[in-house]
């Protein structure tokens, strides 16, 4: 069953949900906003495996790696959109259900063909015993 965030109705100070934040960053001398999201715990993800989190009319996975790093890519394949939280993670890579390509999640990069074009990643932070991702 896939993790889903939704609005809050009540927040912390100010009316902001907990569970989505913004903070100003620079780069090349622009303000961006970044938001992170409250994804989920990280009790939730079991060593070298992956879970499915729905935000916004979007799905991610969120890995769990081997070394105990969380990571975060579309959730799903650019082969065929599958839903890469029912593949196979071995060490650092998943692979797809449907037609085997695999990817590393940490850089997103298509390692074995019929995928060709490489997952989007995702900043990943832990806090407090939560995964966040930044969107």
């Amino acid at each position: 069953m896939p993790i889903s965030s939704s609005p809050a109705s009540s927040g912390a100070a100010g009316g902001i949900p907990p569970a989505a934040f913004s903070t100003n960053q620079r780069t090349d001398g622009k303000v961006t906003m970044a938001k992170w999201i409250d994804a989920c715990a990280t009790d939730d993800i079991d060593e070298e495996d992956v879970i499915r989190f729905d935000h916004e009319g979007r799905t991610f996975a969120i890995y769990h790696s081997p070394d105990d790093a969380f990571f975060c890519t579309d959730g799903l394949c650019t082969h065929e959109k599958v839903h890469l939280s029912d593949g196979l993670v071995m060490e650092h890579r998943i692979e797809c259900p449907k037609h085997s390509g695999v990817f590393d999640y940490r850089t997103g990069e298509a390692l074995r063909a019929p995928v060709c074009v490489n997952l989007k990643t995702y900043n990943t932070k832990v806090e407090d015993g939560r995964v966040y991702i930044e969107v």
